[in-house]
This record gives structure tokens, sequence and C-alpha cells, in this order.
């Protein structure tokens, strides 16, 4: 049978307060689990469902993202995955060895030694110890650590742990992988390799199951995604529809706050929802206006808002963009802008402006998107494209540039 996940149906009950104490509460608990097949398990007055009647499957080849707020339920499918939890109700299949990255440091021994927690770790994650010895010295140089794998790792830092356990975790070569929570490890330029390194692990063609707050990261990893709320299933379906619904609501038609001559119906992007940082990103609108719309009055208004900090980055119209709307009749506006910014998620966001009350008076609709890093890395939170050259010195004094300097858009090659 091929490796992949299956959830059918699942329910998962958990209980407020104290567990029976007692037979006289035991023995009505333990008959009211008997109830007639194709019935939902019942409640008592103490307990709640973590999990309620959700389905997925995860195949070769596909990636899903499991996303929604804190007590949501993303946790709980996760230990019913492993099978540390039992499901009430349903069925969860895993077919294939299975990979964790699941709290990765938490089986680690302080008394113990890194090199001994190594051989520890993995046989807790199914490698045989001939597997751990012929990957040891990789895991190692991926941790970082070298000198102190000798050392007990109670004497670790909490970095040093993490980046240990992530490594470990991560040279399994597993069936199917579990994500929890563990795109964060280490410090910045740890967390961008053990990123790449999931990252090559997921478009390998093994089935993955990914759970984190990082929406820009399902947003890249994932085929599908999954939004909880409450234990249940909100949406089902493609990582930008998910990741929109989640952090800006359902699709709604365009709010009226007042009677508008200038309406926007549709935000389509022409391509991709994902940009590399420093390239441009198109999408087209649609609208229609009135007899009576003025382009002095209102104006169409697009903005750009960062979906980690909800501030506005950018923003402008038809009037700045020197683009005269139609009036009485339907329209469509192409627009596209280049993503001079960090990797993360990002909103555009639609809107009529008017120009006498110099504030929103009719919403639109919005998109979500993400950026990733491009050919130049850099620092700060806008990418500014800079250019360098260099203009050797002869004899303390400075020449004349060099033609062998090739300067690009985010710096400089120079051919010796």
């Amino acid at each position: 049978m091929a490796s992949g996940v299956r959830f059918e149906g699942v329910w998962k009950k958990f209980r407020r307060g104290e567990v029976h104490d007692s037979l006289r509460d035991l023995i009505p608990a333990v008959a009211r689990r008997f109830v007639r097949p194709g019935t939902r398990p019942p409640l008592s007055e103490q307990e709640f469902w973590a999990v309620r009647d959700v389905s997925f499957e995860v195949g070769p080849g596909h990636a899903l993202g499991i996303m929604g707020p804190n007590g949501a339920g993303k946790s709980t499918i996760l230990k019913l995955l492993t099978k540390i939890l039992r499901p009430d109700r349903g069925l969860r299949e895993v077919h294939g060895r299975m990979g964790m990255l699941i709290e990765i440091a938490a089986g680690f021994h302080p008394d113990l030694t890194g090199r001994e927690n190594v051989f520890l770790q993995g046989a807790i994650m199914g490698m045989k110890r001939v597997e751990i010895a012929r990957k040891f010295d990789e895991i190692v140089a991926f941790s970082e650590i070298d000198d102190f794998i000798d050392t007990p790792v109670k004497r670790y830092s909490s970095g040093m742990n993490a980046r240990l356990g992530f490594a470990i975790a991560a040279h399994v070569d597993p069936d199917v992988l579990i994500i929890d929570e563990v795109l964060a490890v280490g410090d910045f330029r740890f967390q961008d390799k053990a990123f790449s390194k999931i990252h090559s692990m997921c478009t390998s063609g093994i089935p993955v199951v990914l759970v984190t707050h990082q929406l820009d990261r399902i947003a890249t990893l994932c085929t599908e995604a999954m939004l909880l709320d409450q234990g249940q299933v909100r949406l089902h379906g493609t990582p930008s529809d998910c990741i929109q619904q989640y952090t800006m609501g359902p699709a709604t038609a365009p709010t009226d706050s007042t009677d508008c001559a200038l309406t926007i119906d549709v935000l389509r992007f022409e391509a991709a929802d994902i940009v590399r940082s420093g390239d441009r990103l198109a999408f087209q609108l649609s609208g229609r206006s009135r007899s009576d719309f003025d382009s002095d009055a209102t104006d169409l208004h697009v903005s750009v808002r960062s979906a980690t900090t909800g501030m506005v980055l950018f923003s402008t119209g038809a009037l700045p963009c020197g683009v005269e709307l139609p009036r009485d009749r339907a329209f469509d506006v192409s627009f596209d802008f280049q993503a001079n910014l960090v990797p993360g998620l990002y909103h555009v966001e639609t809107a009529v402006w008017d120009h006498a009350l110099q504030r929103i008076v009719r919403s639109g609709p919005a998109k979500s998107f993400t950026v990733q890093a491009g050919d130049s890395p850099f620092g700060g939170s806008i990418q500014l494209n800079a250019a360098m050259s260099v203009m050797p010195r002869s004899n303390g004094t400075a020449s004349q540039k060099s033609d062998s300097t090739i300067m690009t858009p985010s710096g400089i090659l120079i051919n010796s």
C-alpha cells in the first residue's frame, strides 16, 4: 500500500475538571459509550469536543497545512495521527514509516551527552543503530554543535537543544512527514537552514502534514490547506483561500457605508499568488461606475498590508497613477507593483476613496499573497535593490571605475 495519511469522520473529546473518582461516577460514563451505530458519541456535562467529524487524505506528492486559532484542534489532530491519542469515533491511518518534527528535544536525557542522545532519540524515532551511526556525522554537522557533542545536554542552551533535536528528526528519511511548529528553531540563520531542509523533504514526494502559525510557510510548502475552528473544518481548499479566510474572514460583497457611484467587484491575480522579493506582482480589478461618478470626488484605492503587523505598507489610487476611470460603465484595471518586501504574508486590499472626506467609503475585495526570498538577500523591512560599484585605487589615489566591474540591481560582479 502506498504511503499516506487517512482521516475519516474522526471525533475526539476531553473532560474538563477531575476524572472519575468513584464507581458511582464511572458506571454511567461507561454506559454512555455504547451508542447506536451512526450516531455521534454523547457528551457528559464536563466533556467537550476537541475534534468534530474531521476528514482528510494526504497522499504522495501532497502536503496539507493545518491552520487555525489556539484551541482549534490542530495539536489534537497531530496527536491522533502519531497515535499518542485514540479517537472516540472515526478512522485514522498512517501508512509507512513516520517522521515527526514534534517537540524535537522532548526525548533528550539531560545526563547523557549529545552523542548518546543522538542514538537514543534516533532509536525512539524508529532508526536502527547502524543507520544512526551512518548518519551521525551528517546530523552533528547540521546541528553545528560539533565542539559540544560529548557534553551532557543539561549544559546545552535551549537553542543548542533545539538544533540537535531538529537535526536528528530531519535525518529520519520517513515515508510520511508530520511537522508541528518547529519552523522557528534556533537563530535566524539556522531557521533558514531548517526551512530549506524541510522544503527539500516536502518536495521529495512524500505525504506531509504541517501545523504552524507561520502562514507564509504553509503558502510556500503546502499543496492544500485546512482551516479549523473549534474542532471543526471551516474550510478545506487551497492555501491561499484558507489563509485569506483565516486572516481576513470569508470573502463577501463590498461593504457599503454610504451611497457610492463607484464599485469594485473582483480582484484576481494574473499569475500565482507567490512572488519572489523584488519581482513584480500583477493583478486585475473589475468594477463599475454610475452616470454620476466623478473621478475628482471618488477614486479607486489599492493598498498592501502586512499580515503579521497589520500595518499598511503602501497605498495608491487611479488618480496618483495617472489613470482615468470611465463613467457609467463596467471596466477592468490592470495593476502591478514591485514586491520590494521581506519574505512573509501580505494582503492586497481595494476600496473606494472619498477625496473630500479623506477616508474609505466603500470596501472592495481583498486577497493574500506570499513573498519568498529573492536572489539578493537583504536586511531590514524593505528591498531597495541597492547597487554598488568598486573603484580600485592605484598608488593611494582613486582611479576610474574598472571596466571589469559589472553592476547588477542588487550588487556587483568583478571579473579579474
